[in-house]
């Protein structure tokens, strides 16, 4: 009588732990797009943050008028809502003011999105 041939193939079981392997890879990428993709906006809402703060500072040293104290006003860019907040003291030499911008997303309570500081001239070129 003649053997039966050894059958070759993967049984049950292997087939089910190379799915589980299979599917636990793929959500750790999934998992891993989806940081990815939520950094990428963070950056690029920080991005334009910090633009909106340049563009304030070059509109005060435009105006050449520099008010001491605080002033909080809306600086939008594009879908962003922001909050800008002003402050002008005056630097430790005297002759310079301290100018610090902190804009922030108007649209929840979060740490501010960009943070500029600098020193500008009272008297005008």
């Amino acid at each position: 009588m003649p053997r039966p041939a050894p059958q070759s193939g993967f049984t049950l079981i292997e087939v089910l732990v190379a799915l589980a392997i299979i599917a636990v890879a793929m959500s750790a990428a999934v998992r891993v797009a989806a940081v990815m993709t939520q950094s990428n906006g963070l950056l690029r809402d920080k991005s334009i943050a910090l633009l909106a703060a340049r563009s304030q500072l070059a509109q005060l040293r435009l105006e050449g008028r520099f008010a001491q104290g605080s002033k909080v006003f809306e600086c939008d860019q594009g879908r962003l809502l922001l909050r800008c907040e002003q402050n002008l003291r005056p630097a430790e030499n005297g002759r310079m003011l301290r100018v610090e911008l902190t804009v922030s997303d108007r649209s929840r309570e979060a740490p501010p999105l960009a943070r500029l500081e600098t020193l500008v001239s009272r008297e005008k070129p």
